[in-house]
């Protein structure tokens, strides 16, 4: 049987967070997806922005 690897979000000792958002483009009125990778820490800040 062969093993399989699986890959991970953390580098080292530092633990990353994925966070995905909708945001409203102002031209054309649909709705895109922000994703952006971070320290959990800082999500409820990339989140409240706008």
């Amino acid at each position: 049987m062969a093993k399989k690897s699986v890959a991970s979000l953390q580098t080292g000792s530092k633990r990353l967070t994925k966070a995905i958002k909708m945001v409203k483009s102002p031209k054309t009125g649909a709705y895109v997806f922000v994703e952006s990778v971070m320290a959990p820490e800082f999500v409820k800040d990339f989140l409240a922005k706008k």
